[in-house]
């Protein structure tokens, strides 16, 4: 059967770079199948050959195991030699896979509650795109006879099986960090990380201790917590305050799942916004042109601090694209980043005489790192590093178990293509907390302007059965009472 047929009948299909789903729906066959689609493909466009090495990680979900050893042998039976990584942050594997010109697999649901998962695909060059998207979903793949059960289980629980741990992509990726920032630039900093179930959590030990920092390690967990970068949860809000309170640190550094996604507290236990963290980041390194989704605050313009700054739609393939963009018209270094923190480079960083290779996939480390440098240097804590950019706020959250295509049919209720038509709609919903409508923007979802200057922005996600609100205002306690007004209005649509 086709892919496209597999993701109908299964209900598995794709979001991010890759496939996501139930974890019971993510059966040994279907993640069987999803691998030698993702083969054939690269067969196909020219950049796989037998007995090529394909690298395989994943994050520390219960199921991440068995999806692995099934993609493991789905790459044998393919005629290439699976590279068993472990567990090890998204980014990592990427950055070993474009270093050394192989493929890769990444195992991971990322911030989404462990009943589900994923298999984030990559190229040799990085993150696969929508158009390779389409050229998986067109591959044929056949059911090997004798080797599932009628319910996609492996006929013999012991026939696929992950071959032995290799450590190299985490090592690469650990020296990527020690090598380019200074030694000891993180010295005097005393910083706590937030470890639950990120697979990032060893990683943010090794590279912060290695650069100076006294790090301390917090909340550790053997169960999968879904910790989202973007919509952070009430329970992540209230850790970070208690530990601030209790005890002294420069700064709380956290990861969702799979480690692309950052979180970065301030000394007072006040999670930074992702694109926040963005802009100074892009702004520490030197970045030229910039480009970010459609959701993040407009500070980033406002602050005029770089010379090109291109909007996309949500999601890493979009913004690597618009990278692309960017550096086809001349400019460097680009970089981009998401709301949810996620941070990626196009191009080389080169700072007194030490270079950072581009990694065009979401990084969090690199974050953290950066930001904590700033700080330094700047002699500033956390909490003052964003005081000299515009003073714009913004606030996420999301409404779970909400059916995509109802959020849909709604937001397509409001988007007609005949703006006062839709002005009139929208203000019939929002006019009386929010005021009358100026503009609007569709590029992702809908994304409304207010007379004001106040911005809402609605949004089905693309990976999970919710409803995003992302809000923007001069303050942040108005950013989160206008997200709150939306999530009740957004929650009356269940009905």
């Amino acid at each position: 059967m086709h892919i496209g047929d597999l993701m109908a009948e299964s209900g598995v299909k794709f979001g991010t770079s890759g496939a996501r789903g139930l974890a019971s729906e993510m059966t040994d066959w279907v993640s069987y199948a999803y691998t030698v689609g993702f083969l054939r493909y690269l067969q196909e466009v020219g950049v796989l050959v037998a007995g090529q090495a394909v690298g395989i990680a994943g994050d520390l979900r219960p199921s991440t195991p068995r999806i692995m050893a099934a993609c493991a042998q789905a790459v044998l039976d393919q005629g290439c030699r699976p590279v068993n990584f472990g567990f090890i942050p998204s980014p990592a594997l990427a950055a070993n896979g474009i270093a050394h010109g192989i493929p890769s697999l990444m195992v991971t649901g990322s911030h989404i509650p462990d009943d589900r998962n994923g298999i984030k695909f990559n190229l040799p060059t990085g993150e696969i795109l929508k158009q390779d998207e389409e050229g998986i979903r067109e591959q044929e793949v056949k059911r090997p006879h004798g080797l599932f059960d009628a319910a996609g289980a492996f006929i013999d629980a012991n026939a696929a099986r992950l071959p032995p741990r290799e450590d190299s992509a985490y090592r690469d990726y650990i020296a990527r960090y020690l090598d380019f920032f200074p030694s000891g630039c993180l010295a005097g900093l005393r910083v706590g990380i937030y470890e639950h179930s990120s697979v990032a959590r060893e990683a943010y030990a090794d590279v912060l201790g290695g650069l100076g920092a006294e790090i301390v390690r917090l909340a550790r967990s053997e169960q999968f917590v879904p910790v989202d970068t973007e919509a952070i949860r009430p329970e992540d809000i209230d850790l970070a305050r208690q530990w601030a309170t209790n005890d002294r640190f420069d700064a709380l550094v956290s990861a969702d799942g799979d480690g692309d996604r950052p979180l970065i507290g301030d000394e007072q236990g006040i999670w930074l916004r992702g694109d926040i963290a963005g802009v100074l980041c892009a702004r520490q390194l030197g970045a030229t042109g910039v480009v970010t989704p459609v959701s993040s605050n407009t500070a980033v313009e406002k602050c005029g601090c770089f010379q090109s700054v291109l909007r996309t739609r949500i999601g890493s393939p979009f913004v690597i694209e618009g990278m692309q963009t960017l550096i086809d018209r001349g400019l460097s270094p680009v970089v981009g980043y998401e709301a949810n923190g996620g941070f990626l480079l196009a191009s080389p960083i080169e700072i007194d005489g030490r270079r950072l290779a581009p990694l065009p996939t979401r990084d969090a480390v690199l974050v953290a790192v950066t930001i904590l440098q700033a700080s330094v240097e700047q002699g500033k804590p956390l909490s003052d590093l964003a005081s000299d950019l515009p003073r714009r706020f913004t606030y996420s959250d999301r409404l779970k178990d909400f059916p995509t295509h109802i959020s849909q049919a709604r937001i397509a209720t409001l988007v007609s293509g005949d703006f006062p038509q839709d002005k009139v709609a929208i203000e019939a919903l929002f006019g009386e907390s929010f005021g009358s409508v100026v503009s609007t923007d569709v590029t992702d979802g809908l994304r409304i302007t207010f007379a004001s200057g106040e911005i809402a922005h609605l949004r089905p996600s693309g990976n999970a059965p919710e409803l995003r609100a992302y809000t923007e205002a001069d303050s942040p306690e108005r950013a989160r009472d206008m997200n709150a007004t939306c999530m009740d209005i957004l929650a009356s649509w269940r009905r």
